[in-house]
């Protein structure tokens, strides 16, 4: 059975910059506008805003835009200052925003998907609109002349999308726990794999392009990270939440994985350290410590005349122990388990204070985070939450 998580005391409270309000529903996804002071925020209510700082130090909304259905999604490219959004009946509609973020002009909408849109990457490289639906499909289009190039049914409906421009692989997590991996073409696609390490559905997913390590968070409170360019089939896992993992971002600069979720809670990993893979958790009938047989085992139960016990499973070796056999609880920060799990007293007394040392930071973003955005040129971190608040932190959360 696994341990409750338990998560460290908050190790630095985030300067909190400024507070965007003025949402009549859940702000879905948001995002901090480079070279600007300035956020741009999709919300369920049907709104596009973007919000600019004014004198006053407030952000006001500098375009404030009506949709048909609720925004579920939005991506936005700098470069381009092109802005993609999908609504809950399967539309994107693409707008090219002003210079100076006061207009935004309709380019194209295309129907995507039979019903909602859960997320949009928009790929500069190959002018590819990439999406998923609640249809089960996940579906790409030309950004030049909105027309379907191509599309793969899931498994379930899908939460995680990102896209490696280098070899046109696509990643796709979906609510079973699923990740499929496809090679797009101009108008094809194939399947390459498709891999499971979750016990819930995967919520969010982020691509490190230059590690080439794709990071899966879920609503089993966990996060993945798979070594897809290392080609040894490496899974390491990192447990830091207390409920459901709702995004994810990376600063690749730095190699700081960012987690977010519904216990409002904002975890900050360091990648740039060696991790240890979590062991497979062992078979017996009885302690790997001590022999005692555990309650099912009838046969050494009524031979020893002894009552069986309860299994457990140490956390750091695997082995299946008894409870007096695993008395100890203790962090295993390398393994990814960042607060104290059960381990076997002799594992116990093998872990040293270095490697109790913590990898992660947290802090508590006092409300429950939908999704995060990270401005790497300055530091910025922003929430959007379903308190219908964006909150933008300070450069210091990520300071380790």
């Amino acid at each position: 059975m696994a341990a409750e998580p338990q998560p460290k005391a908050l190790t630095r409270k985030p300067v909190l910059l400024n507070k965007v309000e003025g949402s009549q529903e859940v702000v879905n996804m948001a995002a901090i506008v480079p070279k600007e002071d300035g956020v741009i925020s999709v919300s369920e209510d049907r709104t596009v805003r973007v919000w600019l700082k004014r004198d006053s130090g407030q952000y006001w909304p500098s375009i404030y835009h009506a949709m048909p259905s609720p925004c579920s999604c939005m991506s936005f490219n700098p470069e381009t200052r092109r802005l993609s959004i999908g609504l809950d009946n399967g539309t994107i509609s693409e707008f090219i925003l002003s210079e100076d973020y006061n207009k935004m002009t309709l380019v194209k909408s295309y129907q995507a998907h039979q019903s909602r849109v859960i997320m949009i990457l928009f790929v500069l490289e190959m002018e590819w609109v990439l999406s998923t639906g609640q249809d089960k499909h996940f579906t790409w289009h030309c950004s030049e002349s909105g027309q379907r190039l191509g599309g793969y049914r899931t498994s379930a409906g899908a939460c995680g999308l990102q896209f490696d421009v280098e070899t046109r692989h696509v990643f796709v997590g979906d609510h079973s726990g699923q990740v499929t991996i496809l090679k797009l073409e101009q108008e094809s696609c194939s399947l390459v794999t498709t891999f499971k390490g979750h016990t819930g559905g995967v919520t969010a997913l982020c691509w490190d392009p230059i590690q080439r390590v794709l990071f899966s968070g879920s609503s089993d409170h966990s996060i993945i990270m798979w070594d897809i360019g290392g080609r040894k089939g490496t899974a390491i896992e990192l447990q830091g939440h207390n409920d459901k993992v709702q995004s994810l971002s990376y600063a690749h600069h730095t190699r700081q994985l960012i987690s977010c979720g519904a216990d409002g809670g904002i975890v900050v990993w360091n990648m740039d350290v060696e991790r240890q893979e979590t062991p497979e958790w062992l078979d017996s009938d009885s302690c790997q410590k001590c022999d005692q047989p555990f309650f099912w085992n009838f046969k050494q139960m009524w031979d020893s005349k002894k009552i069986g016990l309860r299994q457990h499973h140490c956390r750091k070796c695997g082995k299946a122990v008894c409870g007096k056999c695993s008395s100890k609880r203790s962090s295993i920060p390398l393994m990814g388990f960042e607060f104290e799990v059960r381990v076997c007293d002799s594992c116990h007394e093998s872990i040293t204070d270095e490697e109790r040392a913590p990898t992660a930071t947290f802090h508590d973003s006092k409300h429950n985070i939908v999704h995060v955005h990270f401005d790497a040129t300055r530091g910025w971190l922003l929430t959007s939450g379903t308190d219908k608040v964006i909150k933008v932190g300070a450069r210091n959360v990520l300071q380790l």
